[in-house]
């Protein structure tokens, strides 16, 4: 399949409606985790990234070990994933069909646009004193774009981590830098996945920075802390639940192809009650268009940036997937004939700028501004603790999960 075929977008949707559920199933999987292991703090992170990590290994993974990946994935419910093994090495397709629709979907994604910058970098770094399969190295470099290096961890310690992290700035404009620090590779690694993502967009209805002024954020109970808060008013869609009782913003990048959505408790409901509640049906219920209408809004964001790093064996682990970082269960024999190897590490790591990418220079800090306020007019006030992802319109796609706790 070609990417001229992926252009038909009833086709692509398609495709790309398991992959999509798959997507959202393994991102609230994850979210609740470091919710509960990161109790206060800012979580964001890419699931569409680590999904393509993950499924770079499950190319080379059998057995047990493939299974676990399967399941935590949400894999292990798609017919196309239950095709052949890779066997023949001139046919990647053999891998499974998703494999393969995979891959094409990450070159559309990746591909440069005017309007913001998305960069999906992911790969392997194996150890020297291990053989690789030349068909797993192709099909994973054919199918997923990402290539698995040798490396030498014993005795290149440092220079590796150097070298991958000198990989990974290139790879994310300069903005993902240190991903790892000094002393945190073990000499005694035999394989490490990297996984980088960064997006910078530009809204559809950018902010003006002169209407951007110093508010309150409320973190918890009588405790604030003040915050570049942005404005805007304009026609956004908006949907207001009842139970739990929320606002549901969408507002959308450069030629609508991605938008952020917002998840904001009103009145006396805690963002925790949201996050207990959110799963893939009420998610689909809450974000459903006969739930979000066109309104004239009044928004107000806070301006913020985030950069998160992660290191994922422990919560994968947690999710159900064991085997792959044991060095006598790891079952990766579609990598390597070499008995013994185990993914040592996951790590991830992701950037996101939440600015008004407006075209007029600020004006004078401090300056208050008078807003005219229309009695019709609904209100979405960022002033506490949200849930916001970012969103790939055509095929559904998470790109990016997070909770804003304090800016």
């Amino acid at each position: 399949m070609n990417s001229t075929q992926l252009g038909n977008p009833s086709l692509l949707g398609i495709k790309m409606g398991s992959l999509s559920t798959a997507n959202t199933e393994f991102c609230f999987d994850v979210f609740k985790e470091l919710s509960c292991n990161n109790v206060g703090d800012n979580i964001f992170f890419s699931p569409l990234s680590l999904l393509y990590a993950l499924s770079m290994i499950l190319l080379g993974a059998r057995g047990n070990s493939a299974e676990q990946v399967k399941k935590v994935l949400h894999y292990n419910h798609i017919a196309e994933f239950l095709k052949p093994e890779l066997k023949d090495s001139s046919q990647c397709s053999q891998a499974g069909r998703m494999h393969s629709d995979f891959g094409v979907l990450l070159s559309q994604i990746n591909q440069p646009h005017s309007n913001y910058t998305l960069s999906i970098a992911n790969r392997l770094y194996g150890t020297k004193a291990m053989a690789f399969h030349q068909r797993y190295l192709r099909c994973s470099e054919k199918l997923y774009q990402a290539r698995l290096q040798s490396v030498d961890f014993e005795q290149s310690t440092e220079e590796t981590r150097k070298t991958i992290n000198a990989w990974v700035k290139s790879k994310t404009n300069g903005k993902v830098t240190n991903l790892f620090g000094k002393g945190t590779i073990d000499p005694s690694s035999v394989m490490v996945l990297v996984s980088a993502i960064y997006f910078k967009g530009q809204w559809q209805n950018k902010f003006q920075e002169r209407e951007t002024v110093k508010a309150p954020f409320q973190l918890s109970v009588g405790k604030t802390v003040m915050v570049e808060m942005m404005y805007q008013a304009g026609i956004f869609k908006l949907g207001s639940i009842k139970k739990p009782q929320m606002q549901v913003l969408e507002l959308p990048y450069v030629n609508k192809k991605l938008n952020m959505i917002i998840l904001l408790p009103v009145g006396t409901e805690n963002l925790d009650q949201i996050e207990k509640r959110l799963n893939l049906r009420t998610f689909q219920e809450w974000t459903s268009s006969s739930k979000l209408m066109e309104r004239d809004v009044e928004v107000r964001i806070p301006r913020f940036k985030l950069e998160v790093k992660y290191e994922l064996n422990s919560l994968l682990k947690s999710l159900g997937m064991t085997d792959i970082f044991s060095q006598t269960k790891a079952n990766l024999s579609g990598m390597s004939p070499d008995k013994g190897l185990y993914l040592s590490k996951v790590i991830h790591k992701s950037y996101v700028d939440v600015n008004e990418e407006g075209t007029e220079a600020a004006a004078a800090t401090g300056e208050s501004v008078a807003v005219k306020r229309l009695p019709i007019r609904d209100r979405f006030v960022a002033d506490h603790p949200f849930l916001f992802l970012i969103k790939d319109i055509t095929t559904n796609l998470i790109l990016f999960f997070g909770k804003l706790a304090s800016p």
